[in-house]
């Protein structure tokens, strides 16, 4: 094997890639490189709000629930930071999400098959392996790697509301960008947020507590309500190698439409920033004071007009089928995130099963299937790419070791991580 061949090209170091890194870390027959094109890690750099967490206990770590023994394991982190007795003190099981940033971070500044500042422009296949095309941010040179085991972990992109006028910029804006724009909200006389999701409830709290009295804001979702995520112990097992199982069983027609309702187990707000939401009303509107706020559920977005001063902007409520309009000098959108089809991955298309919605066909082991006719053996996996084929655990941090853990067992052909039939209290199937 030369310098530039490996067992496993990773493409992307969020959470799930950096997971597989440190997982196999320790395999010591697996040559394994990663790449990233940000010059570091970085988790949402736009959501990392002071007293914001984890939506998930801290041990949906990198590693801990397919391999407890790691080291890169949070528990690990904190013995090596000295905050084992302050985390036990601190007595949460969900970690600020600042913290969970920094421990992985500790973890990519550990792993040498990490490389940051390369960004993965093409691919190609040849027979038997993959061949993958870096440039490097810094230096521009273009560099070659070979691989037969190709796994993409790009991630997701902000979503953006297919509306009439709507187009991103200083003052309309996803909730991923809201940190870097969090100083220039404070001139706006009027601010509006759409979303009920966590990411739009975060963004509506820190608004309120830092909005000048005469500041309008305006809260909008086209869902029926502000509700919370569903987080009952037995609603939880839904994120689950079983329910895995069981979603990723039914045909294809009926997780389509399967998935629309189950929108609150992974896209609703938290009880906890709920009740800070309404307490901060509360407390603003002591004496009769005007808080300005006004919420609205029941409501979409169907045009932006821009008046160079301001925007107005167009609903409509659904059930009385009615529209109605307000003007606004910023419009943050909560509207969550969707796969993309990685750019890098365009001549390599061909080789690909999609379906009838131009999605990848997954296997059951997180594999993209590629047609059989052109198939020399290479193998192509997924990282949060798989929602429609593998149902909700798939973005949830809790499921990421797990998934790992397959690919892992996959593309050694061995058991390395022992995989569990049954691990919930229910039978879904």
């Amino acid at each position: 094997m030369t310098h530039n061949q490996f067992d496993v090209i990773g493409v992307g170091i969020g959470p799930f890639n950096l997971g597989l890194a440190a997982l196999v870390d320790g395999v010591s027959d697996v040559q394994a490189i990663f790449f990233e094109q940000q010059t570091e890690f970085n988790w949402h750099p736009g959501m990392l709000l002071d007293g914001t967490t984890l939506q998930v206990p801290f041990m949906a770590d990198l590693v801990t629930m397919a391999d407890p023994k790691n080291p890169y394991s949070y528990l690990e982190y904190l013995h090596e930071h000295n905050r084992l007795y302050p985390f036990y003190f601190y007595e949460h099981f969900h970690i600020p999400r600042k913290e969970y940033n920094h421990y992985c971070k500790w973890a990519a500044s550990k792993l040498s098959s990490c490389r940051f500042g390369k960004r993965v422009e093409t691919v190609e296949k040849a027979e038997g392996h993959w061949v993958v095309h870096v440039r490097d941010q810094n230096t521009l040179k273009w560099e070659t790697y070979e691989t037969k085991n190709l796994v993409m972990g790009v991630g997701t992109n902000p979503s953006y509301p297919d509306v009439s006028g709507l187009t991103p910029s200083k003052d309309i804006f996803h909730t991923a960008q809201f940190k870097q724009n969090k100083e220039n909200i404070k001139q706006a006389s009027a601010v509006t947020v759409i979303g009920s999701g966590q990411s739009a409830g975060e963004v509506v709290y820190e608004i309120l507590k830092n909005k000048p009295s005469s500041q309008t804001l305006h809260w909008l979702t086209r869902s029926r309500g502000f509700f919370p995520m569903e987080y009952s112990k037995l609603g939880l097992e839904h994120f689950s190698p079983d329910y895995t199982d069981y979603f990723y069983s039914l045909p294809q027609k009926q997780k389509d439409e399967l998935l629309p309702r189950q929108d609150l187990l992974y896209k609703g707000m938290s009880v906890e920033t709920i009740a800070d939401i309404y307490d901060l009303l509360y407390e603003q509107t002591i004496g009769g004071e005007k808080a300005n706020v006004y919420l609205k559920p029941i409501s979409e977005l169907e045009k932006v007009t821009n008046h160079a001063s301001h925007y107005t902007l167009t609903f409509r409520q659904w059930e009385k089928n009615e529209t109605f309009s307000i003007d606004t000098d910023t419009l943050i959108l909560g509207t969550g995130y969707t796969p993309a089809f990685p750019p890098c991955l365009e001549r390599v298309k061909q080789y690909m099963e999609l379906d009838d919605k131009e999605r990848f066909v997954v296997s059951r082991n997180y594999e993209i299937c590629l047609r059989s006719s052109t198939n020399s053996g290479e193998r192509l996996f997924v990282q949060n790419g798989e929602i429609h084929t593998h149902g909700p655990g798939a973005p949830d941090l809790g499921l990421g070791a797990y998934r790992n853990a397959v690919i892992i067992n996959e593309i050694t052909g061995r058991e390395l991580f022992s995989i569990n039939d049954h691990n919930v209290f229910q039978q879904f199937g």
